[in-house]
């Protein structure tokens, strides 16, 4: 679940509250390009307010004149298709023959999307289950290796915990990661034992580990929905995070450094510790993809640009040329 259906299932929880009428409808499956994933949400009240998405706008503006002409009534979940043809993909704006399938509650239980936040709120995965041939909606727990299930009469959604992000460092870096990283429904977490830097970190909605590198690692107990950014330049700290994060199986580890820094580093952690050559090709350093980035905030995209890549399967080049943003410039 994704920081923009976080949104939906808080906004969904205020109008239940204030006794609104509304249908959630959820991305089932996708073929061809569509701007939303599997799984994405969005609420439609029975003013016509929206929130969330499923779509580029298109549908989401059929969605509110269905809605308006009363086809969204009852209770029982069903299935929703777009873009069966070329002429309604065309219709609603999905490129290269997109096609959709939602499914629609026009009264989702509000009991159980209390529950699911709630689950949510304590760091629990739960997997929110639809029956359309029966009409039952249920919660119930999660595994880290779940994942969207849908056979075309059930869909299963996993929810929460939100993406983690631990940053090693807190530089200037670390500041532009931390609020971009949130903005993509990460929870960050910073760690640096440097007091020069730590006491001074104020980034909103970040949480501070007042612990070493190492046992910061081992205290957020990493799993495959967390992330590793090591950003202190210096290896008495950065090493000591990626030798526990390495072993770990978080989705992504990525250190600071120009090419030769980090080639020295892989060499340290294989010659000193107990780290395997497996383990040690999974770091990512140079950190971030190579798109020329030099300044803090440039550096921060490429991270991010880069875990999202790995987050999302998605090939990427074998050699890095990001610049160390430490090294000295010569003309």
């Amino acid at each position: 679940m994704d920081n923009l259906d976080t949104q939906v299932l808080d906004a969904a929880r205020r109008w239940a509250a204030a006794g609104h009428r509304f249908a959630l409808i959820t991305v089932a499956c996708t073929w061809g390009s569509a701007p939303r994933p599997p799984g994405a949400w969005m609420i439609l009240r029975d003013d016509g307010q929206v929130q969330g998405s499923v779509s580029g706008g298109c549908i989401e503006d059929d969605l509110i004149l269905r809605a308006a002409a009363g086809e969204f009534t009852g209770n029982a979940p069903r299935l929703l298709r777009y873009g069966v043809t070329a002429d309604e993909a065309h219709r609603f704006g999905l490129p290269c023959g997109g096609t959709l399938e939602l499914v629609l509650e026009p009264a989702p239980d509000a009991a159980l999307l209390e529950q699911l936040a709630q689950r949510i709120a304590t760091g629990q995965l739960a997997r929110r289950r639809v029956a359309l041939a029966s009409g039952i909606v249920s919660i119930e727990g999660g595994c880290a290796g779940d994942s969207l299930q849908w056979d075309g009469e059930t869909l299963v959604t996993l929810h929460g915990p939100a993406w983690r992000l631990l940053i090693i460092g807190a530089g200037q870096i670390s500041r532009y990661l931390a609020s971009m990283a949130q903005a993509l429904g990460y929870r960050v977490y910073i760690c640096d034992p440097r007091s020069e830097y730590a006491d001074g970190w104020d980034v909103p909605g970040s949480e501070r580990i007042a612990a070493m590198p190492d046992d910061a690692v081992t205290e957020l107990g990493l799993d495959p929905r967390s992330a590793v950014v090591a950003l202190t330049h210096d290896p008495k700290l950065d090493d000591m995070a990626l030798l526990e994060a390495l072993k770990s199986p978080a989705f992504y580890v990525g250190a600071l450094g120009s090419r030769t820094n980090n080639s020295k580093r892989r060499e340290r952690l294989l010659q000193y510790f107990d780290l395997s050559q497996a383990e040690v090709e999974r770091l990512h350093g140079p950190v971030g993809l190579p798109i020329g980035s030099r300044t803090p905030p440039e550096i921060a995209v490429s991270i991010l640009a880069e875990m999202t890549a790995v987050k999302n399967g998605q090939n990427l080049p074998s050699t890095a040329t990001i610049a160390d943003p430490y090294a000295c410039q010569t003309t």
